[in-house]
């Protein structure tokens, strides 16, 4: 069964008796999501400010998803005290029913956003997420359980977030922590590829591209200018739509809704640069394409598709190392999340950093601990009931 974890072992000592005053918050909002068109500016701006970038909850990113992922969602927006005042928190989130007799307020993701740190301004982190449960604690039409996905572990939103709950006599706890792929090299960016895949699997990788250039020239393209990213997106979801997506019925191309989403929130991004679409080209023919997004500091590996045709030659590890080559080599770029699922066995054997990532369970105040201690139980339950599921099916596979 999976151990929840308390405030204390996240890390950071708990406080003292003589805890420190509580940050002046600023005032904050509950707003539906497919109405925050209006302050897109706004919203942009705290994106650029963000004290842990998530391209999820860029404007470009989430208003084009609000219509298809964000049915019931809405946002808590913090602005701050001092005029003029300025968008410094947005914590997107929907009420949802837990346990069959519970509720919590629920960051929002979705199968196409894989990280769910809201946008907090580096320099007013602290009053930002202040407001933000001071807010949750005097609407009554929130409940007192906030449960929030995706949150980097180790990230500085998690470290401001239990410094505040701390300060409010509040608690903690998380959930299905697991490490994906991240390529965040600290020093030897030139050389990175050279020690992270082993001396026998770069000799395999190269004898396979040879035998694709006995077919024809290779050549990598990179579509990042609005006029480009078209073509190029429309090679992806061709790429998709015939692969083992297309079979599942997964692939974008099948619903008109996420291809419309997608091509609307790829186009936005890619106005500010902060979208790119690399494809691995031959005689013409794309064999492999991926999709990065960015912002601020970090990017996101968001998508690949590759030729099934060509399988026996890895078009798809081709692309990836020729990806990483070309991300290495923008400095500005610190940190690239892969987007995978724990112990991929494909971009885990090439990025060799780890994002770990947990769920974590919040009671906002001491108020609240009575609900949290339920849901703290129940929530363990429900975790190993489907861990035991999930055991259970992989078995009767086998």
């Amino acid at each position: 069964m999976e151990a929840p974890a308390s405030l204390g072992s996240l890390g950071l000592a708990r406080e003292s008796a003589e805890a420190p005053r509580r940050i002046a918050a600023g005032r904050a909002e509950w707003m539906r999501l497919n109405t925050l068109a209006e302050f897109r500016d706004e919203w942009r701006d705290l994106s650029h400010r963000a004290l842990e970038p998530n391209v999820f909850y860029d404007p470009a990113f989430a208003l084009a998803a609000a219509p298809v992922f964000g049915a019931h969602a809405g946002a808590v927006l913090v602005w701050s005290k001092a005029a003029p005042a300025r968008l410094i928190g947005l914590f997107p989130a929907r009420i949802t029913r837990r346990y069959g007799m519970m509720t919590a307020l629920a960051g929002w993701t979705h199968p196409y956003a894989p990280f769910g740190v809201p946008l907090v301004d580096r320099e007013e982190a602290d009053a930002a997420v202040t407001a933000f449960l001071d807010h949750i604690e005097a609407d009554p039409k929130f409940p007192r359980l906030v449960m929030l996905p995706l949150i980097a572990r180790n990230g500085p939103f998690a470290a401001v977030l239990t410094r505040v709950l701390l300060r409010h006599g509040g608690a903690l706890a998380h959930f299905g922590e697991h490490a994906r792929a991240m390529l965040a090299p600290a020093a030897g960016r030139l050389r990175y590829l050279d020690h992270a895949v082993g001396g026998k699997k770069h000799k395999e990788l190269r004898r396979q591209r040879r035998r694709l250039l006995d077919k024809g020239l290779l050549k990598v393209t990179s579509a990042r200018e609005a006029d480009d990213i078209p073509r190029a997106l429309s090679d992806y979801l061709a790429l998709e739509a015939v692969g083992w997506k297309g079979r599942a019925g997964s692939a974008v191309d099948q619903s008109a809704d996420i291809r419309a989403f997608m091509q609307t929130a790829i186009a936005a991004l890619s106005v500010d640069g902060h979208a790119r679409i690399d494809r691995l080209m031959q005689n013409g023919h794309p064999l492999a394409a991926t999709i990065t997004l960015r912002s601020g500091d970090c990017a996101w590996f968001w998508k690949i598709a590759y030729d099934e045709d060509f399988a026996k030659f890895s078009p798809g590890v081709q692309m990836s190392l020729d990806l990483t080559e070309l991300l290495l080599a923008e400095p500005d770029i610190a940190r690239i999340d892969s987007c995978a699922t724990a112990d991929h066995p494909m971009i885990d054997h090439i990025w060799r950093e780890r994002l770990a990532l947990a769920d974590l369970l919040i009671a906002p105040s001491a108020a609240a601990q009575s609900q949290f201690a339920i849901a703290l139980h129940l929530e363990t339950l429900r975790r190993a009931f489907i861990a035991a599921a999930k055991n259970v099916r992989d078995s009767l596979r086998k």
